[in-house]
């Protein structure tokens, strides 16, 4: 199964196939635009943008066309535990990096603008959350006690330009595939195709 994809900032189109999980995507997108895969920070389903919606979870359709998000700006934010949620959700790629999927309206972070959707959570008050799962990062923020100031190292993807599709450098012609399918990712064992 051969895939086109590009990176969300700007790209020439590339291929990618013989990934059977997240991890192997991420290796053969480093491959295919000669970067390290730990640039990736995750990828989107037919837009460039960073939109939750379209996030690549455990299945990728046979004509999905896919995005990947690279690091971007590194930033430290101070933040004051000023109530007991922080209003945030938060994901992981499935290879090592926990991100913010959600910011509720109204919430704490909310109103601290420079934390985004997408930002990837890489240390909490020096700690590395590299490598951590999801809920893992989520504990360690519901365990900060109310009234405590902490301080978030964040890194942001890479934005894309305004626009919508693939964009020059090569086209999406046919699925090579034909008909319509699904890959399904294993975080073990092989991937399986469903029609």
């Amino acid at each position: 199964l051969v895939f086109h994809t590009q990176l969300a900032h700007g790209s020439p189109t590339g291929r990618v196939e013989g990934f059977s999980n997240v991890r192997e995507l991420y290796g053969k997108i480093g491959e295919a635009f000669g970067i390290p895969p730990a640039e990736v920070l995750f990828c989107t389903l037919n837009t460039p943008q960073v939109d939750m919606e379209k996030l690549l979870g455990g299945q990728i359709g046979l004509e999905d066309f896919i995005f990947a998000h690279t690091r971007g700006r590194r930033k430290d934010v101070r933040l004051l535990k000023s109530e007991q949620a922080l209003g945030l959700t938060i994901t992981d790629n499935g290879a090592g990096y926990a991100f913010i999927k959600r910011i509720r309206a109204g919430s704490l972070v909310a109103r601290v603008p420079q934390v985004g959707v997408g930002d990837v959570l890489e240390a909490l008050d020096g700690r590395s959350l590299v490598g951590a799962r999801h809920f893992e990062v989520a504990r360690l923020l519901q365990e900060l006690p109310r009234g405590q100031s902490f301080t978030l190292r964040l890194t942001e993807p890479r934005r894309a330009p305004e626009a919508s599709g693939p964009r020059s450098g090569g086209a999406r012609g046919e699925p090579p595939q034909g008909g319509r399918g699904t890959l399904r990712l294993r975080s073990r064992g092989p991937a399986t195709l469903q029609e």
